[in-house]
């Protein structure tokens, strides 16, 4: 993860990219339904974009984790310049455990980062054993579930992805998002299968774990420029139950 040490402030600007905002955003925050009362722990938080939406849309008490000091330092900058009561933590996730039980785990593009299926597990159990009984995980990942053998473009959108073929267990998917300089930001995820995650949410105690297929908001209906990303989307959602 130390490559995120090295494009932190970039990777902060693409949160800016119009697929997160129409479509990452208004799946993730349409599945995670009212916040208010709640209690939300939220890994792989990078900077905080979501950190500070999930308390600004009524959660009582949110702490997000991520390993990488660079996007931590971020985070905690702008909570110093606009407080909003969220609480930040450097450290592993697959390792992370709260002082109290949360009502809701919010994990967004942490799946994507096990290599294996031992690790995707841990993380899993890191998820459930963070819950209250009845609580919810909800979340965003890389699509393995339309995983084609060759990769359409999505560089009109500020993405592309490549990987060798075929894309196997633990193999990376590079990514590389490209903000309004055009230059690129890259990074690798991993590739596990969706029987591979099934077996994971299953071992850790989850039940009714789900793929969701993302949505569009209701602003950009009707407008062609989005038939290409919603007809195979990189991106998919998730919940399930502790």
């Amino acid at each position: 993860m130390a490559e995120y040490d090295t494009i932190a402030p970039e990777y902060q600007t693409s949160k800016q990219l119009a697929f997160r905002e129409y479509i990452e955003r208004y799946t993730l925050f349409k599945l995670l339904g009212d916040l208010g009362g709640k209690s939300v722990l939220d890994l792989a938080c990078g900077e905080g974009f979501y950190t500070r939406q999930l308390r600004q849309a009524g959660a009582v008490e949110v702490t997000g984790v991520d390993v990488s000091a660079a996007m931590i330092e971020l985070a905690e900058a702008q909570e110093r310049r606009q407080p909003l009561g969220c609480r930040y933590v450097q450290a592993d996730a697959a390792a992370f455990r709260p002082d109290d039980p949360v009502d809701l785990v919010v994990a967004a593009y942490l799946f994507n980062y096990a290599r294996t299926p031992g690790q995707l597990l841990r993380f899993c159990r890191t998820c459930h054993d963070a819950l209250r009984p009845g609580g919810r995980l909800v979340g965003c990942n890389n699509n393995v579930l339309n995983v084609a053998r060759v990769p359409p473009s999505f560089r009109k959108y500020g993405l592309e992805r490549t990987w060798k073929r075929p894309l196997a267990e633990g193999d990376a998917i590079r990514y590389m998002l490209f903000n309004a300089d055009g230059r690129p930001i890259e990074f690798d995820n991993f590739y596990l299968s969706p029987e591979t995650h099934a077996e994971a949410f299953e071992r850790a105690g989850f039940r009714e774990f789900r793929w969701i297929d993302v949505s569009l908001h209701p602003s950009q209906a009707g407008n062609p420029f989005w038939d290409d990303f919603m007809a195979d989307p990189p991106i998919v959602g998730f919940a399930a139950a502790r």
